[in-house]
């Protein structure tokens, strides 16, 4: 089974880099991976490229049949990562910088919904991106993939899902603990594409040194406790912190598995 991926150090985390199962991406503040967990192919994608004076990061969770999710989660990358990188300036200030980020979800959005005929019809993704410049996160969310800014364990900032859950929880109707593992866990809101409506928050968080950005899909944060994923990501570096919460979803997961990892 490939639940049988052991990770019990780095080291031996290494050597699945950029393999059939696996792709990982980092540098010294920044570890961003994705794992195809306990699916047959993994949905999941997603681009940490660098900037002029800054980091850029997607995250996407793409669902359809017939491969279409995998198709539109990259599709979704792609299009957002070449729009940011063309568009993204040194100057822009966060009304310039909502703009740019929430156009390039619109973007991808579009390009979906033209690509999705035949068996692809219907297929959309999730899509979490992030820009770091400096101790600035400018965070931009369509879908229930997530954000979150922790700080010694804890998160002092978190995108809000994009869910029937989360509904369900903001109506007062199930507690967070009730949340976790809930039947309807599945079943979002919006998404790009997917035939459902485009919803695009937008954040902006100030970080202090030690703090951490994790970004994940729900293969992650579905599978193992909130406050677990924070215990786990107060110490060490990015690349630890991604392998350990990772090596800590294989146990649990029965969905593929994306983390993207920034620390101060």
């Amino acid at each position: 089974m490939r639940l049988s991926l052991s990770l019990k150090g780095l080291n031996d985390g290494l050597k699945f880099l950029n393999g059939d199962d696996m792709k990982v991406t980092c540098t010294p503040n920044l570890c961003s991976l994705t794992h195809i967990g306990a699916r047959e192919n993994n949905e999941d994608n997603y681009a940490a490229v660098k900037l002029s004076d800054a980091y850029y990061i997607a995250v996407a969770d793409g669902m359809g049949g017939h491969a279409a999710g995998e198709v539109a989660s990259q599709m979704a990358v792609e299009t957002v990562t070449g729009f940011i990188r063309e568009n993204y300036r040194t100057e822009m200030d966060w009304p310039h910088l909502k703009f740019l980020l929430r156009l390039s979800h619109e973007l991808a959005h579009s390009r979906i919904i033209e690509n999705a005929v035949g068996e692809r019809m219907g297929m959309g993704t999730t899509l979490i991106s992030t820009i770091i410049r400096g101790n600035e996160v400018f965070v931009t969310n369509t879908g229930d993939s997530r954000a979150a800014l922790i700080r010694r364990g804890k998160t002092v900032a978190r995108t809000i899902d994009h869910s029937f859950v989360q509904r369900l929880i903001e109506e007062g109707q199930i507690t967070e603990e009730e949340a976790f593992g809930h039947p309807a866990s599945n079943y979002i809101t919006s998404a790009i594409g997917g035939g459902k409506p485009l919803r695009v928050d937008l954040y902006h968080w100030l970080a202090k040194p030690g703090d951490v950005l994790l970004m994940s899909t729900d293969g992650l944060h579905d599978y193992v406790r909130w406050n677990e994923v924070e215990a786990l990501s107060k110490g060490g570096s990015a690349r630890q912190i991604a392998f350990t919460l990772l090596k800590r979803a294989l146990g649990v997961t029965r969905d593929n598995v994306t983390i993207a990892v920034w620390k101060w």
